[in-house]
């Protein structure tokens, strides 16, 4: 692994200073500058990446990440995170086949069953041949974002009504 050399300039270590000290920014954020205020070779050499990890409690790579990115790309790169990539390509229900999900699990279940199960529905899918192939996870986060479940607080197809205690009171 590379190793990069962090030297910062006396106002990129104050403002590292000052952000650490005041403790009112995201964790990641915060242990990155800790993480290059250690480093910092024009203070005393900087410290190794061994020494660094057994004192914020954070791992090698990210101390060789950090290094790296001020390096190459400044000092609010290596502060920042990068954001995750969208991943369009992955959702496998959407648009016409969540509708048609949807419809189906409003349905009725199948002979000889109560209810519908996220098994039952993800090989329905594929004998309707809405899909090639589905698991039961993809299933239920189809279905998650749907509000007409009868146990969301909102207001779905099946609004909660309020009911009455096990004491005979009503709930205030």
């Amino acid at each position: 692994m590379d190793k990069y050399l962090v030297a910062m300039e006396a106002e990129e270590r104050a403002a590292l200073e000052r952000l650490v000290s005041a403790g009112r920014a995201a964790c990641r954020k915060l242990t990155h500058a800790r993480v290059l205020l250690l480093a910092d070779a024009t203070i005393g050499g900087g410290s190794r990446d061994d020494d660094i990890v057994a004192a914020l409690g954070t791992s090698l790579k990210t101390v060789a990440r950090v290094r790296k990115r001020f390096v190459t790309e400044g000092i609010e790169a290596a502060l920042d995170s990068r954001p995750w990539p969208a991943r369009p390509d992955k959702i496998k229900i959407k648009g016409d086949v969540e509708q048609k999900l949807i419809k189906l699990a409003c349905t009725d279940p199948p002979r000889g069953r109560s209810h519908w199960t996220l098994q039952l529905l993800a090989d329905e899918m594929v004998v309707l041949g809405l899909v090639d192939s589905i698991s039961t996870e993809t299933v239920r986060q189809a279905l998650k974002k749907t509000t007409s479940s009868p146990g969301s607080s909102s207001h779905g197809a099946s609004p909660q009504r309020p009911t009455r205690s096990s004491s005979g009171g009503w709930r205030m």
